[in-house]
């Protein structure tokens, strides 16, 4: 990993994918929806505060544990003037996201664990399908997966 002298107090977006491990692209994008922030030279070339090297490593951080952008970038949003978070910032938003991700953990294990009824029957109409009809919801009036609407639309008159 390429070391940046302490002197330089900028970077561009190569020492920081280089740094950071995220591709430029990404850089680009997390700065497109605001997530990170540069300011541009006179060539109008981007150049980042040497703090956004910790703002990318908790954006990776959290997403890699699941947590949409948008979530992340609420939380961002909350810390005073923009700052970088810190240890305790983590800890505290990982406790509040922590029952987020047992809830999907849930979800997920409960999809694998009925995925093998779904290949079993291969087209997605059992009678009650856990993927496509959870809980039978439709099981009173229909079965399987639906593609169309239950009630068609009134046929449109000819136009002349």
């Amino acid at each position: 990993m390429p070391q940046i002298p302490e002197k330089i107090h900028e970077l561009t977006v190569g020492q920081l994918s280089a740094r950071s491990g995220a591709a430029v692209s990404a850089l680009r994008f997390y700065e497109a929806k605001g997530l990170i922030g540069s300011r541009r030279t006179s060539g109008n070339q981007r150049r980042y505060s040497r703090d956004t090297l910790r703002r990318v490593a908790f954006i990776r951080a959290a997403q890699r544990v699941g947590i949409p952008l948008a979530t992340i970038r609420e939380a961002l949003a909350e810390l005073p003037e923009g700052r970088t978070p810190t240890r305790d910032d983590w800890a505290h938003l990982s406790e509040a996201w922590r029952s987020e991700l047992d809830e999907r953990i849930r979800q997920l294990n409960r999809l694998r664990d009925h995925l093998t009824d779904c290949i079993g029957c291969g087209c997605l109409s059992l009678e009650s399908c856990v993927l496509s009809n959870p809980n039978d919801i439709s099981g009173d009036r229909l079965t399987g997966s639906r593609l169309l609407p239950e009630h068609p639309p009134h046929p449109r008159p000819a136009t002349p």
